[in-house]
């Protein structure tokens, strides 16, 4: 039952809190519940994975390729407990971003039931039920994109539901010929039976492979599907621009990592096409946010250019050398949860900017540090770790990452991750300067924050920082997991056994129900 509370408790808050919709106290309280339920929750979670190997659940006690089976492994496990965690810091800060209104319309309703698709996404062991999370998570994302009915929105709705109705389409088709060639779709018996489908039968299974590499590269926003994402996510509340930067496009990148690393055969042009698609991925976004002059915006187009250095992990997957593979995915990992915090907390700080001035625009800013230097320290932590600077974590990420890329010789995408990290720095730089030190415009007030209003929007960001600080300075046990978690993913004969098949795909007489060492 463990394995499926990081499902089940943010729909059951979900519903609590519709039911009080009528109390913004009782609202509130269950937001509050939910979330740290949540965090308890994947916090046991992924002791329990840490201390006792891989967990798993057989809904109804259908045992695996039957029924549905949730699967906590180490990499599952880290994603839920990142999730969690920003979660937590995103809903109190909500307190103080989100209006009545919103609240009223259901606001921490909808993020639940979001989070509940997200953890079934992290969680579920087959691609059918990966698709049902994944269509869970466009139902509550459209509904929180569009909470306001403002024309911006519900263009920025349209233009974001058609794009994501595509990528379903192509998930479900390329889902539809992976059973027709393999006669299944759980992920630990696809691992063993489409290493021999895809001998017989190469071109379908390539063409399945490719369109859920399009379907998973669109959630992910990479190049070119990634034009989507910076005319959605600014029309949103901060606080509803964080969850979607923190969770939406990373599931895409998990998808990419789960379904590339476990369940695909080895594909040389896959491969290849996805080191192209990162590298493209991390070059125009950069470009795209060095020309942009709303804070919110540009940090908007750096979620695309740090997905490239996640799928660039994905890509190092086609390495000869099994260490270099090993190394590739860890540090994708890391990368994944260092940007998760820092990229939340760089976007919690565009709100706070904008709730202190009552804009986002570089022209109509100047003068924080001095008027508001807390909000100055914590952004430019963030900021320097987005561009990788040492000691902070996004310094590690990066060294990883170009690490096994010199060791694949990927010499073109490795020296590609290398300049965008320096127009990285380049970009927050101008934010800094135009925000915070140049002189503040003469018509530019600054809004007085009530204090708890203040608390609310700067305390999850400060906790954020205190976060990423300490990744930077220790990162030893996040490396630690990160390995453990890559381990985990490409040992396709040890997940299988965990989740009940041997080699061949059968059972092995396993009882039904929730097992684990």
């Amino acid at each position: 039952m463990l394995v499926a509370l990081p499902i089940l408790i943010p729909l059951i808050a979900a519903c609590a809190g519709l039911a009080a919709a009528g109390s913004r106290p009782l609202r509130r309280a269950f937001a509050l519940l939910g979330a740290g339920g949540l965090l308890v929750a994947a916090m046991v979670l992924f002791a329990r994975v840490w201390t006792r190997g891989t967990q798993v659940l057989h809904v109804g006690g259908w045992p695996a390729p039957v029924g549905i089976t949730l699967v906590a492994d180490p990499l599952s496990a880290l994603m839920v407990l990142t999730a969690a965690v920003l979660n937590a810091a995103v809903t109190v800060y909500a307190l103080g971003d989100i209006d009545a209104r919103r609240q009223r319309h259901g606001y921490f309703s909808f993020i639940h039931v979001m989070l509940g698709g997200v953890c079934g996404a992290f969680l579920t062991g087959d691609l059918f039920n990966l698709y049902v999370w994944f269509e869970v998570m466009l139902i509550s994302s459209f509904v929180l994109m569009v909470l306001g009915g403002g024309r911006p929105q519900l263009e920025a709705g349209t233009k974001y539901v058609t794009l994501s109705l595509m990528s379903s389409a192509l998930f479900l088709s390329g889902v539809g010929i992976l059973s027709g060639i393999a006669h299944t779709l759980h992920m630990a018996d696809l691992a063993g039976r489409l290493a021999v489908a895809a001998v017989e039968r190469p071109w379908p299974a390539t063409c399945a492979a490719t369109l859920l590499m399009l379907a998973f590269g669109i959630k992910a926003a990479v190049f070119p599907l990634h034009f989507w994402l910076p005319d959605s996510y600014h029309v949103t509340p901060p606080a509803i621009t964080a969850v979607f930067a923190a969770l939406l496009t990373k599931t895409g990148v998990y998808a990419l990592i789960r379904v590339f690393g476990l369940v695909l055969p080895p594909s040389p042009y896959l491969f290849g096409l996805l080191a192209a698609i990162a590298a493209a991925t991390m070059l125009m976004g950069v470009l795209g946010a060095v020309a942009q002059i709303h804070v919110r915006r540009i940090l908007n187009v750096h979620i695309v250019s740090q997905i490239g250095y996640m799928v660039m992990g994905v890509a190092l997957l086609g390495a000869p050398d099994p260490a270099t593979r090993r190394l590739a995915i860890a540090a994708a990992l890391f990368y994944v949860v260092h940007n998760m915090v820092v990229k939340t907390n760089l976007l919690l700080v565009s709100g706070a900017i904008r709730a202190m001035t009552g804009t986002e625009l570089l022209a109509g800013l100047g003068g924080l540090a001095t008027r508001a230097p807390l909000t100055a320290c914590i952004f430019l932590v963030s900021a320097l770790s987005l561009a990788g600077l040492p000691p902070s974590s996004g310094f590690w990420a990066k060294l990883g990452i170009i690490q096994a890329g010199f060791e694949a010789r990927a010499w073109l995408l490795t020296l590609t991750a290398l300049g965008v990290g320096l127009l990285t720095l380049l970009s927050m730089l101008k934010i800094w300067n135009e925000v915070f030190w140049k002189p503040a415009p003469a018509d530019g007030p600054v809004i007085a924050l009530s204090p708890r209003r203040r608390m609310l929007l700067l305390s999850p960001a400060a906790a954020l920082t205190v976060l990423s600080v300490l990744i930077g300075l220790y990162p030893a046990p996040l490396l630690k997991a990160a390995r453990r978690a890559a381990d985990g993913l490409l040992d396709r004969p040890a997940y299988m056994a965990a989740v009940g098949l041997d080699a061949g795909g059968t059972p092995r007489g396993e009882p039904a129900g929730e097992t684990g060492p």
